[in-house]
């Protein structure tokens, strides 16, 4: 399987992937991992907080959460340790990221995107192995494609799809001393959890990968099962 990893930015002056993998660490998609957890159906991919409202307002229902501090028009922020006290059984939530949902809408016309990090690395690098891909796209998404927690989640993935032995340690210290996860554990970024840090870090928190594709014009975020070595596949 050949890989290449780009940021957001290249992704204009390249052609559409066939396969894509976006990954956003912290915590786009820790968050969006956590909200299946909770009981979500579905995740809609905002193109713009006004967008994210809008969605909201028809559909008052649904759950809308965002990066930053608590914001009129939505129900919570992007942190998973927020989201861990929330029951979503069943909701529709939609999602709006500095960079996360950014990187994914980027790669809306790909026949497979992926959203990722580390908590479904196991279960993303299966699917790719499964699937027998021959070229993937890994869409590092933070810092124009120099943030090191989504480089290193997406060179872990990458690893383990092709059944390479890896040890995550190094990959996981990485992450753990980027510019990200000072930035989260110091409040520079705001509505954190002081759980957030770790979180984003915990390997193989669930046992699904996330699938990304255009329904009725809206990027829809699924939970996407995959088995597991215990189930007879063995990476």
């Amino acid at each position: 399987m050949n890989t290449r990893f780009v940021g957001i930015a290249e992704l204009a002056v390249n052609e559409v992937p066939s396969v894509a993998v976006v990954v956003d660490v912290m915590r786009a998609f820790t968050v969006a991992a956590w909200v299946f957890g909770q009981g979500a159906e579905r995740i809609v991919l905002a193109e713009s907080l006004d967008e994210a409202r809008e969605l909201k307002a028809r559909h008052p229902d649904w759950v809308a959460l965002k990066d930053g501090p608590p914001a009129p028009g939505f129900d919570t922020v992007n942190s998973p340790g927020l989201l861990r006290s929330l029951d979503l059984g069943g909701r529709t939530v939609v999602q709006k990221t500095t960079a996360g949902t950014v990187g994914a809408l980027a790669v809306k016309e790909a026949s497979l995107v992926l959203c990722a990090g580390f908590v479904v690395a196991g279960a993303t690098a299966r699917l790719l192995r499964t699937r027998g891909l021959d070229r993937v796209t890994f869409v590092v998404t933070g810092e124009d494609g120099q943030a090191d927690e989504d480089l290193a989640c997406a060179q872990y993935i990458a690893r383990r799809a092709v059944g390479e032995e890896t040890d995550a340690a190094g990959f996981l210290r990485r992450a753990g001393r980027s510019r990200a996860a000072a930035e989260l554990a110091q409040g520079v970024r705001k509505g954190v959890h002081p759980d957030d840090v770790a979180l984003c870090l915990e390997l193989d928190r669930f046992p699904f990968a996330m699938v990304a594709a255009l329904e009725d014009s809206l990027m829809i975020l699924r939970p996407y099962p995959v088995p597991s070595p215990a189930d007879g596949f063995s990476l």
